[in-house]
C-alpha cells in the first residue's frame, strides 16, 4: 500500500526500504534498540507489517506493526529522522499506519514509548487499564 502527500510517501513495499537508514537510526539513536544488528532489523521488518516514510526516494522515517491481522498488533520502531521532525510527518505516518486494512477491527493495539505519549494519545492510545496484568521477558538486543 502507499499514501502520498506532496513530495512525501508512506509505503509498505519493503523492497524499497533503505535498511542502512533504518538500521543506523535504530542501532545508534533509538533508546529501545542500541546496538541491534542490521540482520535482525531486516528480519524484524520482513516478519511485520512495515511502513517506510520517504521524501522523494529518500527514506526519512519508519514504523512497523507486529500483528496477527485479526486480533492484536504491537507498534514498534517508530521514527522520523531528526531533520524532518516538526512538520507533522510523524502524525501523518501514524494516520497511514492506522488506516491499513490489516489493522482494522483488532481487539488490542499496544506500544511502549518513553517520549511520545502525546502523539500516541491523539490516536486513542492510553495507559493500560490493568498494568498489573502486563508482564514481559527481555532478551538479547
Amino acid at each position: 500500500m502507499q499514501w502520498t502527500r506532496e513530495a512525501y510517501r508512506v509505503s509498505t513495499d519493503i523492497d524499497t526500504f533503505d535498511f542502512q537508514v533504518v538500521h543506523r537510526y535504530l542501532s545508534e539513536v533509538a533508546y529501545c534498540s542500541p546496538g541491534i544488528a542490521r540482520e535482525k532489523v531486516e528480519r524484524a521488518a520482513r516478519g511485520s507489517l512495515a511502513f517506510g516514510l520517504f521524501l522523494h526516494e529518500r527514506q526519512i522515517g519508519y514504523a512497523r506493526m507486529i500483528t496477527d491481522a485479526a486480533t492484536f498488533a504491537y507498534l514498534a520502531d517508530v521514527f522520523v529522522l531528526p531533520e524532518h521532525q516538526g512538520a507533522g510527518l510523524g502524525t501523518w505516518m501514524m494516520q497511514c499506519v492506522l488506516a491499513h486494512p490489516d489493522l482494522q477491527g483488532l481487539r488490542r493495539m499496544m506500544l511502549v514509548t518513553s517520549d511520545a505519549h502525546g502523539l500516541y494519545a491523539r490516536f486513542g492510545f492510553h495507559a493500560p487499564a490493568h498494568p498489573e496484568r502486563i508482564m514481559e521477558k527481555t532478551g538479547a538486543p
